[in-house]
């Protein structure tokens, strides 16, 4: 069995890894991810609101924004939820155009918390390879 870690020990280990920005606990609920999955539990347990699936809950956020006009990179985890301990599962990566066009994706399963990749190398697995330039051959007579 996977080793699931209390909210103070998954948020600090997220942030560890790069992923300090804000996030969207099931598509609300924006702040940092501690924050986030705290308000998101509070409502649950006052009956605003209540998780998607039973034992998951989604956590989204941008890797990489530029501005409104620029490719963006967003990323959406699926957290198992047991008696108040959380594990990462599942995490897809994708890389959009100014206007949502998906560009490139990555998905990545069967992860757990420690084994979720930094931020810098989330955002190499859908960054496009600079193209290389090969310098042009000097044309000319040797001696």
């Amino acid at each position: 069995m996977k080793h699931l870690l209390d909210l103070d020990e998954f948020a600090k280990t997220l942030t560890k890894k790069g992923y300090d920005g804000f996030f969207l606990t099931q598509a609300g609920y924006p702040d940092k991810v501690k924050d986030s999955i705290s308000r998101f539990l509070e409502a649950c347990s006052t009956g605003t609101d209540k998780p998607l699936y039973s034992n998951l809950l989604s956590l989204n956020t941008y890797l990489e924004w530029n501005g409104e006009d620029q490719p963006k990179v967003g990323c959406h985890m699926w957290v198992r939820y047991e008696h108040g301990r959380f594990d990462v599962q599942k995490m897809k990566i994708e890389r959009t155009g100014c206007y949502g066009q998906l560009i490139k994706k990555s998905e990545l399963t069967n992860l757990t918390t420690s084994s979720v990749p930094t931020v810098r190398e989330a955002i190499a697995q859908v960054s496009e390879k600079p193209n290389v330039e090969i310098a042009p051959r000097k044309r000319g007579f040797r001696m």
